[in-house]
């Protein structure tokens, strides 16, 4: 079989290109859903750490936090989406794409709070004495002055962390969700042609990992323009 016609029988008949252009879809929406779900459990565990590291304050979440934190970042992802979806929510009626985003977004937000929270604790102890100086209390110097300027330095690692998270969604259909990776292998077992689906799959993956890593480096650039006024 050459490759034109092996090239339609993969994609071309009975529409199956559209396994991919639908499994694209789920993996991007898992993905923003996802990132989102992150980014705000993340800044939530960073600051509590980071408040417990500078003031030795909120001792019983910190430690909550430390443990959140040494669960998922000590086990797979994949296993952390298995348990929630075949033991959490083993008889709840609930959508596997929901499941994805919550697995995922928990599993982010660990990674999330660690970078944060190093964004936090580079910011020099004297902004926190100039905010006091200013009749600022903690929590409004840490919004006013020091998150501010700690998320300016993390978001080029927000932004890669984001990339990261894109790649582990390939993993979803380990509870059949039909993500893009899931696509490749439905068009594989019908075909029984293992090569175009996955290289398929794999050349969407690089593309769209290519372009945010292309943004990432505009971002990078932007902020070191900034930093140099």
């Amino acid at each position: 079989m050459d490759f034109i016609e092996s090239f339609k029988q993969n994609f071309i008949e009975n529409d199956r290109w559209t396994y991919l252009t639908d499994g694209l879809k789920t993996t991007l929406f898992i993905t923003f859903f996802s990132v989102i779900i992150g980014m705000v459990l993340g800044f939530i565990v960073a600051v509590i750490r980071s408040t417990y590291l500078r003031t030795g304050k909120l001792l019983i979440p910190d430690l909550l936090c430390r443990l959140y934190l040494t669960v998922i970042r000590g086990t797979p992802v994949v296993v952390q989406l298995l348990i929630i979806y075949f033991v959490i929510f083993a008889s709840v009626p609930i959508s596997k794409t929901l499941v994805a985003v919550i697995a995922f977004g928990i599993n982010s937000g660990a990674y999330v709070a660690e970078i944060v929270r190093g964004g936090i604790m580079a910011v020099d102890n004297g902004q926190l004495e100039a905010g006091r100086s200013l009749g600022l209390d903690y929590r409004q110097t840490m919004i006013s002055i020091v998150l501010p300027q700690a998320f300016r330095t993390v978001l080029p690692a927000l932004a890669n962390e984001c990339i990261v998270l894109l790649k582990e969604t390939s993993v979803a259909g380990y509870i059949a969700i039909a993500d893009l990776t899931k696509g490749g292998d439905i068009i594989r077992s019908q075909t029984f042609s293992a090569f175009l689906p996955l290289i398929a799959v794999a050349v969407i993956y690089l593309v769209m990992v290519v372009v945010l890593t292309k943004l990432v480096s505009i971002l990078e650039r932007r902020l070191a323009a900034n930093d140099k006024r």
